[in-house]
């Protein structure tokens, strides 16, 4: 039995999910990396975009973690002042995210008197299965040298700014270098990335109008199967000792409809732990009508506009400045309340009765117990010894036990693919989707069914042959374990 095949199935359903779930900026929803082979070298003479006229783009080529070549683009004000403070803008999640996601952000951050270095994210280690923030961390502080080195730019005066996934990051490359001057935290969490990516997806199912066991059990469930089959990278992560031990000025900004991070309370967390280290020189502000990267969105953070949320880039330039000409801040949070409908909730290792592998396993015996009845019957069919079955309800737990079985499999696995910021989950009646109801009613059936048929057994005990007692047995073994893995993933549960 191979350890990790349940979670490894799974991962193939979710091939277009990316855990933890975060667009680009300049995306209207989420990106995934995908389980395709990651894309082969970067080109080596690296394509400028095109800027404004009123600034220019120059090339620039640094060496990330482990050596690995990576290219980007310097972006700066054509009538620029000497001496001008710069920062370095790091990806959300995504393989080989190329530089151009950010052009939004390094245009409008270049107009406020900023060089920026924007630059294409990694291919190589990282993926759907793998990934490391320590890694992306020393390609963030690669880029960090290379911005130094540019003309006008003062050395003194280079931070970090990190969107999503780059709030676990830049942290990390802020603690092991003191030549970060400030770091920009963006739609970031200060909580571990599977409690971010279950939060997340049970956000777009309650939008969608969901409530109950499907979102209370069933999909943080998964996940903790998905990730207990080391197929969701860095899934318990803690942020809070790197975040303490920053030292530098923190601007954190999130929009107050974010799905993706919890916008209520990943600031609560950044600054307890900035507290806790002793640094109070930290802003944090919220914008109206902003979703996930602080762009606007006109539906409470479902559709990304692609222009910025009103006074964010302005905001990012006179802290900035303020900051390097040695102003810095005192604690300070502003804007509206965020909207955040439910808290995040814990998501510790499942324990050994409910790993990975006893999950294969359960699901490899209902599937064996459910359709071994009725390859028994088609073959005595074909040998001409057909038998009148002891009941009817054995039929129906065969076929409406693995109906249940696959069905549900396969329809959270949709959900999972869906699930960041709106699910799409088909007609919802009282909370439930549908197709979820339909499950439930037919979990119910074929326990019912299982009963039924141990009883018209037990009845007729004297008079079925011995190749039929084990044929009911194995089904009935499959009815009994049917039983409590319904019930932990909330096929029997309200």
């Amino acid at each position: 039995m191979t350890p990790h095949l349940l979670a490894l199935t799974a991962a193939l359903f979710l091939s277009a999910l990316s855990p933890p779930v975060e667009p680009s900026p300049a995306e209207a929803s989420p990106a995934a990396p995908s389980l395709a082979v990651p894309s082969p070298a970067v080109p080596a003479v690296p394509a400028v975009p095109a800027v404004p006229a009123d600034l220019r783009a120059a090339p620039v080529s640094f060496g990330g973690s482990e050596g690995l070549p990576l290219h980007g683009t310097v972006l700066s004000p054509v009538a620029g002042k000497p001496a001008r403070p710069g920062v370095v803008l790091v990806h959300g999640s995504g393989t080989g995210t190329p530089r151009t996601k950010l052009l939004t952000e390094a245009v409008a951050f270049a107009r406020q008197g900023l060089s920026v270095l924007i630059y294409d994210k990694r291919s190589r280690d990282y993926s759907l299965f793998e990934r490391s923030y320590a890694q992306l961390a020393g390609d963030a502080l690669g880029a960090v040298a290379a911005l130094r080195s540019q003309p006008g730019v003062d050395p003194a005066k280079v931070g970090l700014w990190g969107f999503s996934e780059g709030g676990w990051v830049v942290p990390l490359a802020a603690t092991r270098s003191r030549d970060v001057a400030f770091t920009i935290l963006v739609g970031a969490n200060s909580g571990q990335p599977l409690r971010q990516q279950t939060w997340a997806v049970a956000a777009g199912l309650r939008k969608a109008g969901v409530t109950g066991s499907l979102v209370d059990r069933a999909e943080p469930h998964l996940y903790r199967t998905i990730a207990d089959g080391d197929l969701f990278p860095e899934p318990y992560y803690d942020p809070t000792p790197v975040i303490a031990a920053m030292r530098r000025p923190v601007l954190g900004i999130w929009g107050v409809h974010d799905l993706l991070t919890p916008p209520a309370e990943s600031p609560r967390g950044f600054a307890e732990a900035l507290e806790k280290g002793g640094n109070r020189h930290y802003t944090f502000r919220f914008f109206a009508d902003a979703d996930h990267a602080v762009h606007r969105t006109p539906d409470g953070g479902v559709t990304r506009l692609p222009e910025l949320a009103p006074g964010y880039a302005a905001l990012v330039g006179s802290w900035v400045h303020g900051v390097t000409a040695g102003e810095p801040p005192g604690t300070r949070w502003s804007g509206p309340d965020p909207v955040q409908d439910a808290p995040t909730m814990p998501m510790d290792p499942p324990a050994g009765w409910e790993s990975s592998n006893v999950q294969l396993a359960a699901l490899l015996l209902l599937v064996i117990a459910f359709t071994a009845y009725p390859v028994v019957a088609l073959v005595r069919r074909l040998r001409g010894r057909s038998r009148t079955p002891v009941t009817g309800a054995a039929r129906f737990l065969s076929a409406g036990g693995l109906t249940v079985v696959l069905g549900s499999f396969c329809y959270l696995s949709y959900l999972l693919m869906t699930g960041g910021k709106q699910a799409t989950t088909g007609p919802v009646l009282a909370g439930r989707p549908i197709v979820w109801l339909a499950l439930q009613a037919l979990a119910v059936a074929s326990v019912v069914a299982a009963v039924l048929t141990a009883l018209a057994w037990r009845r007729a005990a004297a008079s079925v042959p011995a190749g039929e007692r084990v044929r009911l047995g194995v089904l009935l073994c499959g009815g009994l374990v049917f039983v409590p893995w319904s019930l932990y993933w909330g096929l029997l549960l309200p």
